[in-house]
């Protein structure tokens, strides 16, 4: 064999998929160190991937805060966060290695000091553990803090790349608070950052549900046919959660359900569901299709019958008695932040001309579940009579992105007996049931998208500034005129009243997942 042989494994299937991409040497920096996402998500999805044998031995998580802590003091941290929230299995010869690698910088966002600090210290990890100048800074802080950081970095030097070495930046959402400042933000960052390095997180895009929107669209020949506005009379977007505010007064008033999560979490939904299949899974022809739908996307009108919005008041949840979001702690008694928004959306293709896009999410609901239901035409039903089909709805295919991960389809059949009866029935897959293999969160996948330098499921510019678009009419209509009103709902229900009126007025209804 010459050396410009290439040697293959003798016992390894081709086939074999198994055997992931591993993250080379790196460090990540988190600010914002102390917050619930990095204690409750962050830290434990990164020891996942070390006990996945994910991460290489050089790695290295630094830490920035205002505490006063020692590297020890923040390594119990982290330990205590994964002990309580990892996914796998707690392996002391994991942790050991991880820990090596763990340092704190204390410092403030506006302080210079204290970044040179933490250049200091990311050289010391170079030389001490190998991380080869790859740095990865993950700001999970308030967005009004962005630019101070960024600019902080820049004049650190820590975000010049040199020779076979990368910088990145993670921000997570909101990605500013309209289109105005979401072009603001993205000048900022594109200023120090360029586009390719630049990693806006939205943890639904990593779910295993959620790409397997595209893998039950474009790797099956079962749906594409009847994938279009020939079939299908609408879609409806969902994600309701149970919790209310309590303690994130600072983070949400002011913003809103519908900034929070329509304008990122559900409109991403939208272009998956809606999207033409693209060239390529690369990142490039990925989102060129997500752009083509989402510059098609505008909003129904007239807004005061396509959207609604509401805010929750004190009931019953889970058999406990709940406050409601004016008693919780930290919000004005005048508060009219909406904890409930409902829009419709229309997609100008040829495919999807004339199917409303039902958008919804809101606190304190019924259950949590976050769920894409494209729900389909009646059939004509010529050979049947009325009784024999009082029963039956609409097909349905349901895509449940969480809880209880899988794809529900709804069909009517006949109800054994004499008579000719049809009724609905469900055929349901989950994960659970079909995989021994648990799905990882969220954050594991994304943060070894971000090491790898993988960008697919993160959005780029264009994106933010198109989702901004789309919803910008409606936030300034609510602004102006405050309509529709801001309607009070109990905890516990499903919304306001004007949301149900807003699907009845054409004839259809809120599905109840």
């Amino acid at each position: 064999m010459t050396t410009s042989d290439k040697w293959r494994n003798p016992l390894r299937d081709a086939r074999d998929k198994r055997l992931p991409r591993i993250a080379g040497p790196s460090a990540l920096v988190i600010f914002g160190v102390t917050g619930d996402l990095s204690r409750k998500k962050l830290m434990p999805a990164i020891y996942d991937l070390a006990n996945r044998g994910l991460l290489p031995p050089g790695f290295g998580l630094v830490g920035f805060a205002r505490r006063d802590w020692a590297d020890q003091d923040f390594m119990q941290v982290v330990h205590d966060a994964v002990k309580e929230h990892a996914r796998t299995p707690f392996n002391e010869h994991v942790w050991s290695q991880l820990a090596e690698g763990i340092r704190f910088v204390q410092g403030t966002f506006d302080d210079d000091q204290s970044f040179d600090n933490l250049a200091a210290c990311l050289a010391a990890l170079d030389a001490e553990r190998g991380t080869g100048g790859n740095h990865a800074f993950y700001l999970s802080i308030p967005p009004g803090a962005f630019p101070t950081v960024i600019n902080q970095l820049k004049r650190a030097g820590l975000a010049q790349t040199h020779a076979d070495q990368w910088r990145r930046v993670v921000i997570e959402k909101p990605f500013g608070h309209d289109l105005k400042s979401a072009k603001e933000l993205n000048r900022t960052v594109n200023e120090v950052f360029p586009e390719e390095s630049v990693f806006r997180i939205d943890h639904y895009l990593g779910k295993e549900t959620v790409q397997n929107i595209l893998a039950l669209r474009f790797a099956n020949q079962l749906y594409e046919p009847i994938w279009n506005s020939n079939y299908v009379d609408h879609v409806q977007i969902t994600m309701a959660e149970d919790i209310g505010l309590g303690g994130r007064a600072g983070y949400y008033d002011g913003i809103g359900a519908t900034r929070d999560v329509i304008q990122n979490h559900l409109l991403q939904l939208l272009a998956l569901i809606a999207m033409e299949e693209p060239v390529s899974f690369k990142p490039s022809d990925l989102r060129a299709e997500k752009v083509k739908i989402l510059s098609a996307t505008r909003p129904a009108e007239p807004f005061e019958e396509t959207t609604a919005r509401g805010q929750y008041t004190g009931g019953w949840q889970g058999g406990q008695k709940v406050p409601g979001l004016l008693e919780e702690g930290g919000f004005s008694p005048e508060s009219k932040t909406e904890t409930f928004g409902a829009i419709t959306c229309e997609v100008n293709t040829r495919r999807w001309a004339g199917v409303p896009f039902y958008l919804r999410t809101g606190k304190r609901l019924g259950r949590r579940v976050t769920e894409v239901a494209v729900v389909f035409k009646r059939a004509p039903h010529l050979p049947f009579d009325d009784t024999a089909t009082e029963e039956l709805g609409q097909n349905a295919l349901v895509v449940r992105v969480q809880p209880d991960e899988g794809v529900t389809i709804r069909f009517g059949s006949k109800v054994p007996g004499n008579t000719m009866e049809v009724r609905d029935v469900t055929m349901d897959f989950g994960y659970g049931h079909s995989f021994t293999e648990s799905s990882p969160e969220a954050y594991e996948r994304l943060l070894l998208d971000v090491l790898l330098g993988e960008p697919s499921l993160f959005p780029k510019n264009d994106e933010v500034e198109l989702s901004w678009e789309i919803l910008d009419p409606i936030l300034d209509f609510w602004a102006r005129k405050d309509e529709p009103a801001l309607e009070k709902y109990k905890a516990g229900t499903w919304g306001p009243p004007s949301a149900d009126a807003m699907t009845a007025r054409t004839g259809r209804h809120w599905r109840r997942p």
